[in-house]
């Protein structure tokens, strides 16, 4: 199924959801109208119990610059800056907290909100003419919301530091950094992305989307109440259905059948 409209491309292959940013004209900035149709389809997908993975991905030469500076322009109120910063934050914490992975498939740069976008996907395999960066600084402007995914994937002062200069960094240097997964052929991007959701759809749904919660919020916690948290985690997880047939068909030599 592909649903597309001027902004934002969707479609469904083989239990995996493709949503392709569909500005490119306008290096796929995150204007208002943008950023509400991703809140709209991810809030569609996480009903969905057909899809279990999402890729997000672009249409042009380069992923995502950020937000629309030409709107942020037309527009000085404080009112609607704090809108606009809180729909994009939504965006973002939805991706993280969506009981299904989301891969960033990434070609050309990645700025800003767009940097900010690769950093709250759970993966994020990029093409050898990808770059990153976190320019704000530049502009008077700081990566002040950006920074908040920036860091939860990559260290202080690697942070600070494209914070502070602005600079585009290499895929190599973000995959250094831990802010990328992979770095492949541009003419491999999609067909490597697409091999990767395939064989996480492959998984149990169910113990996938358990693992992600628990992953992020163990993040948050000590060490102590990190391993009471899951702890609990695993024993609810071992008594669900798929647990239990995964282990059967290991000890069987034969493939599981997980619930739908």
């Amino acid at each position: 199924m592909s649903i597309i409209n001027n902004i934002l491309i969707y479609k469904e292959i083989d239990n995996v959801a493709y949503l392709t940013l569909n500005r490119p004209k306008a290096q796929n900035a995150l204007s208002t109208d943008l950023l509400e149709n991703l809140l709209t389809e991810l809030k569609k997908i996480e009903l969905n119990k057909s899809i279990k993975v999402v890729v997000i991905s672009s249409n042009g030469k380069n992923f995502c610059s950020g937000h629309d500076l030409k709107e942020l322009a037309i527009d000085k109120r404080k009112e609607r800056f704090k809108k606009l910063f809180q729909l994009c934050s939504e965006v973002m914490m939805k991706i993280v907290k969506l009981p299904k992975p989301v891969i960033a498939s990434v070609k050309g740069t990645a700025t800003a909100a767009g940097c900010q976008l690769v950093a709250s996907c759970d993966l994020a395999i990029a093409s050898k003419n990808s770059k990153f960066a976190t320019p704000g600084v530049n502009i008077g402007l700081f990566c002040s919301t950006p920074m908040v995914a920036v860091s939860r994937n990559v260290n202080k002062k690697q942070t600070m530091e494209m914070l502070l200069l602005g600079n585009l960094i290499s895929p190599s240097k973000a995959k250094e950094i831990g802010l990328i997964n992979q770095i492949v052929e541009n003419d491999k991007l999609e067909s490597k992305t697409m091999d990767i959701a395939n064989k996480i759809a492959s998984k149990s749904a169910a113990t996938v989307a358990i693992g992600k919660e628990a992953f992020y919020k163990q993040l948050e916690m000590g060490l102590e109440d990190a391993y009471k948290y899951t702890s609990e985690v695993m024993t609810i997880n071992m008594l669900k259905q798929d647990a239990q047939e995964g282990i059967d068909a290991f000890l069987s030599h034969r493939d599981p059948e997980w619930e739908k």
